[in-house]
């Protein structure tokens, strides 16, 4: 089960929708929406806000995703002759650098597959000043946000292709469809197939503040009340009411045309590379919330427009009036979720920006993993010839020590070790008095009877010749009874009787302690002395 949350980083609002996922498919836990009250610079503004939406809800999440936020984000369209991803990673940054008007070395950018045949891949590349893209991070780690994705937000909306298959008409499923997200300051354009992927992205300034803007000069009133009588009042064809509805559906109307130039450009250029027309569009975004503004696009670029629309299982926690705001957040929690061949690739963390448990960061470091093992190689194989070395001039040392011994105890050189314990173990040797146990031998006993499967330390511990008490610690109560059935194989271990068990301070390990009785037979085990 992982949550992953998927944050839209608007220049009007900030919004967050909480996927849990299972191995049923995934839930919405939580969704929330914040305006941006802050003045100052975009990021100024979604940083002040952040803390306020993460407060709403329980946004705790294994992964994070987010889109590049604004216009710092340039889209080119790069066809290569080749389909093998290493070819096109080796030629592609070639090719982005003669779309750029600054270096390479200053760029951050990744790509998707858009389309593909014989000829080769049809590419959809988005590029980002590096100092942009660290910027953007720096503020949300200031944060503790991690995005694990930092992806293009129209190639985000690949995800909701399912979801549009199932409310567009029957028989669309194959047919192209644009989705339109209507932002504040910016316009992001989805054009593909429904059940394949993005194949053009476009992002454009215009939007809510437009119509904004023609508003307040239309009433000649404050950005501010503009934007309240917006919200409140506005609307478009039918939705408008009253004379004041009127003018202000005129001066909407006039807000428009920007964004229908560009979208119909936008358009005839799909037309043209694919010879496909635009059969359905899908409208989302705050500004999407408009009353008629849905049919006012239909009736203006001829196609059939329609709000977007989440699946029913999400409207216990999106209300339907807040679905078009938080779909760009929902697609992009749902590109934490999507794995496979058809899943988006497009990810801006790699690199230098690469997130530090990926695989990218891993395979950057590959290099330096490959020296730091053949060095510690060679290390181990000198430490194993140092070792055998000073282990033999230990043998010979502990044989001279032996015969030394034997020497001055029974008057014979011995250096065979079995031969010198059997002679200083007889009845009428000297060694006869030396005791058979000792507290060096217990404690030897002790630890070699200790279970090898599961951690167990021992942190205090007295030793008499018939006594041991010793404290333990280890990591599940289960195992107190395997360490005491260890401890009663070894013979001279007569009781081990059991303490209190205990939980240390932070609850993960458990503590206990053993009374030990000793008293061994008076024949000794076999290959004891």
């Amino acid at each position: 089960m992982a949550r992953l949350l998927g944050l839209d980083l608007g220049s009007y609002s900030v919004k967050g929708v909480l996927l849990e996922t299972t191995l049923r498919g995934a839930t919405i836990k939580g969704a929330a929406e914040v305006r941006c009250e802050v003045e100052g610079d975009r990021l100024s503004r979604i940083k002040a806000a952040l803390p306020a939406l993460l407060a709403k809800g329980a946004f705790l999440a294994d992964q994070v995703v987010v889109a590049v936020p604004g216009l710092s984000l340039a889209t080119h369209s790069i066809a290569l002759p080749f389909l093998d991803p290493k070819k096109i990673e080796l030629a592609l940054g070639g090719e982005v650098e003669a779309e750029l008007p600054f270096d390479l070395t200053e760029a951050a950018y990744d790509y998707q597959v858009a389309s593909s045949d014989d000829h080769g891949s049809q590419l959809l590349v988005g590029v980002v000043k590096k100092d942009e893209l660290a910027a953007m991070l720096a503020m949300l780690k200031e944060l503790k946000i991690e995005p694990r994705i930092v992806t293009h937000p129209a190639l985000a909306f690949q995800n909701l292709g399912p979801l549009m298959a199932a409310t567009l008409p029957d028989g669309s499923a194959t047919s192209t469809v644009g989705l339109i997200d209507l932002g504040h300051e910016r316009t992001c354009v989805s054009l593909g197939r429904v059940g394949g992927g993005v194949e053009l992205a476009r992002l454009f300034a215009g939007g809510g503040q437009n119509l904004t803007k023609a508003l307040a000069t239309e009433f000649q009133i404050s950005h501010a009340e503009a934007q309240a009588w917006k919200e409140e009042h506005g609307g478009l064809g039918d939705h408008a009411v009253g004379s004041d509805g009127e003018r202000a559906a005129g001066a909407f109307l006039r807000g428009l045309q920007p964004l229908l130039r560009d979208l119909r450009s936008t358009f005839k250029s799909f037309n043209a590379r694919t010879r496909r027309p635009i059969d359905h569009l899908v409208l989302c975004g705050g500004t999407a919330r408009l009353p008629g503004l849905a049919e006012q696009l239909e009736r203006d670029l001829g196609v059939p427009v329609r709000k977007l629309e989440l699946p029913a299982e999400t409207r216990d926690v999106i209300a339907a009036d807040q679905a078009p705001s938080v779909a760009q957040a929902y697609a992009l929690a749902l590109r934490g979720n999507a794995t496979g061949a058809k899943a988006p690739r497009f990810n801006l963390r790699r690199g230098e920006f690469a997130f530090k448990s990926d695989l990218d960061f891993v395979g950057d470091k590959l290099g330096q993993l490959a020296t730091f093992a053949a060095v510690l190689l060679v290390l181990l194989i000198a430490s194993g010839m140092v070792r055998n070395t000073v282990l033999e001039r230990r043998e010979k040392e502990v044989n001279a020590m032996l015969c030394d011994v034997t020497q001055r105890v029974l008057g014979t050189c011995e250096k065979d070790f079995a031969r010198a314990i059997n002679l200083l173990k007889g009845k009428e040797s000297p060694a006869s008095a030396i005791p058979r146990r000792t507290a060096v031998m217990l404690l030897s006993e002790l630890v070699a009877k200790m279970p090898a499967d599961y951690p167990v330390t021992v942190d205090q511990i007295i030793i008499d010749l018939d006594r041991v008490s010793a404290r333990f610690e280890t990591d599940s109560i289960k195992h107190v009874e395997d360490v005491v059935a260890a401890l009663k194989t070894y013979r001279c271990f007569k009781e081990v009787n059991k303490g209190k068990l205990e939980k240390n301070k932070d609850g993960t390990k458990v503590q206990f302690r053993l009374d030990i009785q000793v008293e061994c037979p008076d024949q000794p085990a076999q290959g004891e002395g």
